[in-house]
């Protein structure tokens, strides 16, 4: 059973799907901060929540149960997601659910600059007719620049397409093909827009790229009467700078429904002429709310159930398909992560991982993540495939990723480098048949050994009767050897050569000095890995 935790409102359809699924108990508890914020999500699988609760590191400190937060919207600034991301929780969020109400919303605001909504609808209602005092604007025929041209952006861009404006696009990923396909010309620069455009629309997050777009160094380049609009995340735009535009006159207006701190009702734009403000509108229809609630929990229910991963802001999206595709080499990746560990044994500062065949052409990055979770689970609590990449790098380590489509002996295979105090070794694994995972290198050896339970590895003198005295050794302290893999250094013999033993139960302080003692043995170690079938809990 599935227990879900909703922080705050959200539609009643939402609500509709837990009751009516029969693995999920859900609460509804609301306005929660501080220590019950914290308490209630160790409780819980899973929640969703919208804009009103922000989850801080210190909310998510000692968690280890929570698995999921959706924020039924597009923003996820209210929650931590480095912190998240550090107690293995994938964040995800609902991005088509409120894309037309808050296009239509940004577009409602253009038109309210244009025509004095919102002054003219204060005059009559203090009792006077201005009809001369508001004059307006029109708006085809003018030009507008569009910042972000991803599922609100386009939106945005068509609705002013169709009201006869020119638009202007800049978004980093945007191409010369893309632009023209939309109907829109691209630019490759903010500032480049700058002096062309009589509107300007923004629909990005807010990065530090993203700060400050439109500041005081910014109200020179505008043309000028530029009206501004912004629907998307508060601190895009200067507020200092738009009050000085619009007092100057470098700016024709300022149209503003989000802010840097929520909820707002104190800011110097409030009441100044040619301003109309909205108390974060844009996703605030039934449609948009409904539609949030809806997708937000099939994701939070698909995500616990099969382990589906949709719009995660934190981690590599996974469908059913690719999670069934990539089963065995996440369990592969994650065993070879531990085998590497232990074979190792020192301190590490780079890891290279190299795939090579079919799964090359997959998206490998939370193959990587299974790798690192292995490589750290004996080292860090609750390393897992959400993690373990970040806490990796947190410790200094390197990480590099290459492909190859060209196969080798299998169809499939990965190949990992991990260097570090003067030491560097190589494994490398494959899947036989769906699920069963094998070593197939280790170090310059090539070899096929089962990838589970209690190996014994040793490096010898491939010279004859290594295998014999070893399991000599075994059978006389009664230690069973259930499978034997060898590999050599090139084809011929007399070089040298690496054994694993597979082992059924414990090996002996005693069983280990006999075989350290046989000359032609030149290093052992004993390697703990999971049993044969067993997955950890974030696969499982």
């Amino acid at each position: 059973m599935h227990r879900i935790l909703v922080l705050d409102n959200i539609a009643q359809e939402g609500l509709d799907l837990l009751d009516a699924h029969p693995n999920v108990e859900y609460e509804v508890r609301t306005g929660l901060s501080g220590e019950d914020l914290r308490t209630a999500l160790n409780e819980f699988d899973g929640a969703i929540l919208r804009s009103g609760v922000k989850i801080t590191p210190e909310s998510l400190e000692g968690n280890t149960r929570m698995r999921a937060l959706v924020r039924a919207g597009v923003g996820t600034d209210n929650i931590d997601k480095a912190a998240a991301t550090r107690r293995g929780i994938v964040v995800m969020n609902t991005p088509a659910g409120n894309t037309v109400s808050t296009a239509e919303h940004a577009f409602a605001l253009m038109l309210a600059l244009s025509r004095n909504i919102p002054a003219a609808n204060q005059g009559l209602v203090e009792g006077r007719w201005d009809r001369k005092k508001y004059m307006g604007t029109q708006m085809a025929g003018k030009t507008l620049g569009v910042v972000g041209m991803g599922r609100i952006g386009r939106e945005v861009a068509s609705r002013a397409i169709a009201f006869d404006m020119n638009v202007i696009a800049f978004d980093p990923f945007l191409t010369d093909e893309q632009a023209a396909s939309i109907g829109v010309k691209r630019v490759a620069t903010v500032d480049e827009m700058l002096p062309q455009i009589d509107y300007l629309t923004v629909h990005t997050p807010l990065t530090p790229e993203t700060t400050g777009l439109i500041s005081h160094a910014q109200l020179d380049k505008v043309k000028p009467g530029l009206r501004v609009v912004n629907a998307a995340r508060g601190g895009i735009y200067n507020i200092d700078a738009l009050v000085e535009g619009l007092k100057s006159g470098r700016l024709g207006g300022v149209a503003l429904d989000v802010y840097e701190d929520e909820p707002c009702t104190d800011n110097p734009l409030f009441g100044m002429p040619n301003v109309v403000c909205t108390p974060h509108l844009g996703a605030s229809t039934e449609e948009a709310q409904t539609q949030v609630a809806v997708e937000g929990i099939h994701l939070l229910i698909n995500y616990l159930e099969t382990g589906e991963i949709r719009h995660s802001v934190n981690v590599a999206a996974l469908d059913p398909k690719t999670l069934a595709e990539l089963r065995g080499f996440l369990n592969v990746a994650h065993r070879l992560g531990l085998l590497a560990c232990q074979w190792h044994g020192g301190g590490i500062d780079h890891v290279s991982i190299s795939y090579r065949g079919e799964i090359a052409g997959k998206d490998t990055r939370v193959v990587n993540n299974a790798f690192c979770a292995g490589l750290l689970e004996r080292i860090v609590d609750d390393a897992n495939i959400v993690n373990s990449e970040m806490l990796l790098r947190e410790r200094g380590i390197e990480l590099s990723e290459e492909k190859h489509r060209d196969k080798g002996a299998f169809s499939s295979s990965i190949t990992v480098t991990v260097s570090g105090s003067g030491r560097s070794i190589v494994v490398g694994g494959a899947v036989l048949g769906q699920n069963m995972p094998r070593l197939i290198t280790l170090d310059e050896y090539r070899l096929e050994s089962f990838l589970d339970g209690k190996l014994m590895v040793f490096a010898h003198k491939d010279v004859p009767g290594i295998i014999g005295r070893v399991g000599t050794v075994f059978g006389t302290h009664g230690i069973n050897i259930a499978q034997m893999a060898v590999g050599r250094e090139g084809n011929a013999p007399g070089g040298t050569a690496i054994g694993v033993l597979n082992i059924d139960g414990e090996v002996s302080a005693e069983a280990l000095e006999e075989v350290e003692s046989i000359e032609a043995i030149t290093q052992i170690k004993m390697i703990d890995l999971p049993k044969a079938g067993e997955l950890p809990s974030w696969l499982s």
